[in-house]
This record gives C-alpha cells, structure tokens and sequence, in this order.
C-alpha cells in the first residue's frame, strides 16, 4: 500500500472555471463547481499556500476509515438514520480506497491541530454522500459537521487518525520488510560462518573473527528493531477518539469511541483502544514521539550494517576487500570499470533523513499547550515519511545488496595472516610486555608475528602454532589474559 501522496498535487479546478457558492460561519466563497470540498477547504488553500506537501495517503485513508466506522456506530446508537449512514459509509469507503485523493489539497502546513484535513474529509464526504443520495454538491443534504462530525472534532479525531496511520504502515510495510532483511542476514551469518577475518576496533587491526559472526550481529539489531517497532505499535495503540474538543467528551456518546475503535481494529489487523486518560492523549502526543525514537533507532542500525558493508566490500583491489557487494550500475562517469556500493549508500541516506524527520517530531511534540498539540500535521508527514523510507530502503537493501553479497574468503585468510592483532594470543602464555615487542618487531620488520616468533623461538613450535589458529581466536576459552583493548 502506498503511503505517501504525491508532493505536488494541487488543489483541483473545475475543468471549465465554473464555481459555485459555498458559505460558512465567516461568509460567501467560490468553490469550484466539480470539487467534493467545500468552503472551509477552499479557504485553507487560500490561507496555506505554504508548500507542495500535502497530508500522507495513509492518514487520509485513516481518516476514511474513522468517519466510516462512526456512521456505523452513530446509526448503532440511534443517533443517525439509516439513510444518512448508509451515503456517509459509501463515501467514506471511496476515501479509504484512494478514490477521492484528489479533494486533498490542504497544505501540511496549516493550522496545527489538522482541523482543515479534519473538515476537508468531512466535506468531501458531505458531498459526496449528498450526491449519492441524490442531492447536489454543496447544498449539505448531507451535513459535513452534523452527520459526518457525529461525536467528533479534529482535536480528538486527527491525532487518532495519525495513530491508526503509523501502526497500519508499520505493519503493512515496515514489519514485512524488516523481516526480509532480518532473514537475509541471519542466512549470510549461517553461509559465511566458517569465514575467518581479521576483526577490526578503532579501524585497527583486531583480532580474528568469523564473517558470519559479524552478520549474526547485523541480524540481532535488525530483530532488536523489530521487537522496538512492536513496542512503538503498542504506544500508538491508544487513541484520542471520544474525547471531541479538549478531552471532556463532550457532545460525544460514551460508547462511541470504543464501538469505532473495536471495529477499526478489526479492518486494520492492529489494536486499538479508547485511550486511558484523554487529557494526555489529545494534550501531548508522546506516543508518536516514541514511535519516531524507535525508527531513528532503526536508521541508526541501518546506518551502522550499510556502512560496514560498504568498507567490508572496498576495493575491488586497493580496499578492504573481504566481500563482493552485487554489481548494480556503471559508478563512474570518468573512471571506465568503476562499481559503487550504491544501494548501502542510498540507505545512508535514508537514515539521515528519518534522522532529521525526527528531530521535527520532537519539537513536534514539545508543542504541547494545556489541552491540545498543535504541531500534528508536520509531526504526521514526517513520521510517515520516515515509516515509509526504512520500508522501501529495507527492502531494497535486501533485495539488491545483502542476498547477492559473496565472501572473499582468500582475501580475509591473507588479511588475518598479515594482522600484528594476532600477538594478543600470545600475551597470556608470553606477557603483554613480551607480545607489544613481538608485535613492533614485526611491523619493523615488515614480518609476520608467526615468523618473527619462530625466529625468536618464543615458544615451542607445536604451542606457536596452536595458540596463533585465527579460529580458535573466535571462541571464548584458551589461556586468560588480557584480550586488547
């Protein structure tokens, strides 16, 4: 499912410049004649003519879903007739498929608490409702505030509609592809497992570990962000719904707010519920904070395993060189021959930017004053976006770089070999003291410790050989000592 709009969309005209006249609490204004909006929307596109970004597919679809359920649960509760539930639920279902995206044209950046994507969605509902039940546009056979509103107000349905947003993108996108790249990487950890290498600290020469070592240890931080994505599900999982303006509930029946979120539940395969107390849901937002903290969590893993790929697979001959990264495109306009780690560097990038997006969710979230948050529209854009970059950026690094990645096994041997890390074996058995020295006369040298310890004769042969085994250097046990720093 594609979460995010098209940045430039504009708001529609009618195809012939014809308009018709709407008016609202403040007044008369054009609106033109084909839109599903109406008067309220058209004066926010005249009031927000900020940017080309315009609210995620996901909270519109969201928002589809909220004022499908609440008819429902309104016509349930006696308070809306049959004939105007049914209008509204058909309407809103063409929301919730995309089919109406177009009469979205509010700007994300408009009044804080989203109240015009609020009415927005309730007029194109309203009319589009009014039109199936045989009214025209406009003429509010079907209320955009009376009917489709039932028991609402932005304050409460906004914040709620984000919630639903993140956790179905979660789970439609982000889960799925974290999944795939968790299994491609615990499949290269068991494939290269009997890969031995140098390991490296500070960029210097460690000692030995195995290749599969390594990606078990990508592997466990992509299943640790995982099991963080599961839990940021779980802060999402409350909803403001039910607390209408400032949290009271009032105008709002005290079973709506768990009615429509048992039946949201349902249509989207996530939990959610009535939040416990509504004067923190709809006064702060810290749940989508948190839920921003765990992706940027996440980009920081993604940052960390692209980036040791792409230094584990330089080269090709002047590098480091221990792994074959799959050949994606041409990487110099200058250079014939020359192969980048594109895609690693593409997921770089990515996570700079789920970085900076969450930067703008928290000051997002401090601006939080008395009853309501008033930053929720640019705090959803950037969650939203960032849910949706470390979906497709997974995805794509598994698909094109991590299932296609070869060992270099020749290469890692030689590396190990060469290693002055390798002294370390000896230090319990020789003293860190007497190991240092092997190690610079080595270097000096341009030797191997292997050689300059026979030459030295500083052990028997036969024990030389046993503790220099880079293999045994990758298991806990043999003599104790200090292990290098």
């Amino acid at each position: 499912m594609k979460q995010t709009r098209d940045s430039h969309a504009t708001a529609p005209s009618s195809s012939d410049g014809a308009t018709r006249i709407e008016r609202d609490t403040m007044g008369e204004l054009a609106v033109p004649a084909d839109a599903y909006y109406g008067v309220q929307t058209a004066r926010a596109v005249e009031n927000f003519p900020i940017s080309s970004l315009r609210m995620p597919r996901s909270v519109i679809r969201a928002m589809g879903l909220i004022k499908r359920a609440a008819a429902s649960v309104n016509h349930s509760l006696g308070l809306l007739d049959q004939r105007h539930a049914d209008a509204i639920r058909q309407a809103a279902a063409e929301v919730v498929e995309g089919k109406l995206d177009a009469q979205f044209p509010v700007d994300i950046f408009q009044t804080g608490s989203g109240t015009s994507t609020n009415m927005n969605t309730n007029e194109v509902i309203s009319n589009r409702a009014t039109e199936l039940l045989g009214g025209a546009r406009g003429s509010k056979l079907v209320h955009p505030n009376d009917h489709v509103n039932l028991g609402q107000s932005s304050n409460d349905v906004i914040p709620t509609a984000i919630h639903i947003a993140a956790s179905e993108t979660i789970q439609r996108q982000l889960l799925p592809a974290l999944s795939r790249l968790h299994r491609a990487l615990e499949d290269k950890a068991r494939e290269f497992d009997k890969v031995v290498k140098i390991g490296r600290t500070h960029l210097q020469d460690a000692t030995p570990v195995r290749l599969g070592q390594e990606f078990g240890g990508y592997a466990r931080q992509i299943e640790l962000g995982i099991a963080r994505m599961k839990r940021a599900q779980e802060a999402l999982s409350e909803v403001a719904l039910g607390g209408t303006a400032v949290g009271t509930g009032l105008n709002c029946h005290p079973e709506f707010s768990g009615k429509v979120m048992a039946i949201i539940s349902q249509e989207t395969g996530c939990r959610f519920q009535e939040a416990v107390n509504h004067f923190e849901a709809q006064s702060a937002q810290d749940s989508l904070v948190e839920a921003s903290g765990a992706l940027r969590t996440l980009a920081v893993s993604l940052t960390k395993i692209a980036n040791d790929v792409r230094w584990l697979g330089s080269g090709p001959r002047c590098g480091l060189g221990e792994i074959s990264l799959p050949e994606t495109q041409p990487g110099s306009s200058i250079m014939p021959g020359k192969v980048n780690p594109v895609i690693a560097e593409s997921v770089t990038m990515v996570c700079a930017q789920v970085v900076g997006n969450d930067v703008t969710v928290t000051v997002g979230g401090q601006a939080a004053n008395f009853e309501l948050i008033v930053m929720l529209p640019v705090m959803a854009y950037n969650l939203l976006q960032s849910i949706e970059l470390l979906a497709t950026a997974s995805n794509n690094f598994s698909a094109k770089c991590i299932e296609g990645i070869k060992a270099n096994e020749a290469r890692c041997n030689s590396l190990i070999e060469e290693s002055l890390a390798m002294c370390t074996a000896l230090a319990p058995e020789i003293g860190y003291e007497a190991a240092a020295k092997l190690a610079k006369d080595a270097f000096k040298s341009g030797k191997t410790v292997r050689q300059v310890a026979q030459e030295q004769h500083v052990l028997p042969e036969k024990r030389l050989t046993e503790l220099l085994d880079p293999w045994r250097m990758t298991e806990p046990g043999g003599p104790v000592g200090s292990a290098g720093g």
